[in-house]
């Protein structure tokens, strides 16, 4: 079996590179968007890594606005179109880092296909904040001058918006282990109805629960995992996660968890060499007991 691993960012490609580099498997490609307003070519050395490819249709991607979800469907479709036949899809971001050694990951993957791993929660009766998301009016996939204005004055005159088909919300976070069949179901479902796309499309940061509603509304929801296997620490509040370091390695190695966000080379390089230890020594006994 293979696993396709899709890795969207913008950042440090040598940590992109680091990150590939511990997760190297002959059954494993890696598939990487870079954001379409950054340059390409700093990144264009990963190609040198077996079983790297880049994603071709890239999109300008806009924090909290709708190209996330435009960008994530682009490369499920670059993909699913090479024809190779892969059991699931693995959706990282640069800033994402592997917890296990390649071949224990696989032995993940073949232990559960069938399986489609995908964090979420009720939002309706679950997470209010969420759901301030959907009944409003974002513009956050646009960079017009007097945008915050607009959305104001828009959100005063128009009553809440209602998510269409009366489908139930879900969501939490964008990363998930798909199966093509599934994450394609979703593409299609959503770019196939101007409906959907016109409601995600205004919505804040739908990329956190356009897979989520799609998927428990469909006749897959019995498939789905509640989990993403990432160790992500939102102690901090705010719209982003903590920026771990050497201080979270004890919680994180205890966490059995696949990868952790988010990190940076800078803040958490001491972090990052400690998982590799610690990586290096499984890996070693794994072929070991072999």
């Amino acid at each position: 079996m293979r696993v396709a691993h899709l890795i969207l960012t913008y950042t440090d490609p040598k940590q992109t590179e680091r990150m590939i580099k511990n997760m190297e498997h002959k059954d494993f490609d890696f598939y990487i968007h870079v954001d379409k307003k950054f340059d390409i070519n700093p990144h264009l050395f990963l190609k040198s890594i077996p079983n790297v490819y880049f994603i071709n249709n890239r999109v300008d991607v806009r924090w909290a606005g709708y190209n996330t979800v435009k960008a994530t469907f682009e490369c499920i479709k670059e993909i699913v179109d090479t024809g190779i036949k892969y059991e699931f899809i693995n959706f990282l971001s640069g800033q994402d880092y592997p917890l296990k050694p390649a071949e224990e990951m696989m032995s993940f993957f073949k232990e559960n296909i069938g399986k489609e791993f995908l964090s979420y929660r009720d939002i309706k009766n679950d997470w209010k904040e969420g759901l301030i998301r959907m009944e409003k009016y974002f513009f956050s996939n646009h960079t017009f001058k007097g945008k915050s204005t607009l959305e104001n004055i828009v959100n005063y005159i128009m009553p809440k918006r209602k998510i269409p088909y009366n489908l139930h919300p879900y969501g939490k976070s964008m990363f998930w282990m798909l199966s093509p069949e599934v994450a394609m179901y979703v593409v299609n479902k959503v770019e196939q109805d101007k409906k959907l796309i016109n409601f995600f499309s205004l919505c804040w940061a739908s990329d956190e629960f356009v897979f989520q509603t799609i998927l428990l509304n469909s006749a897959y929801k019995d498939k789905i995992i509640n989990n993403n296997y990432r160790y992500i620490d939102w102690s901090l509040g705010g719209a982003n996660p903590k920026t771990l370091d050497e201080s979270d390695f004890e919680k994180i190695m205890k966490s059995e968890m696949l990868f952790i966000r988010k990190v940076n080379q800078n803040v958490s390089g001491k972090l990052l060499d400690m998982i590799d230890a610690k990586l290096l020594t499984l890996l070693t006994f794994f072929t070991w007991a072999i």
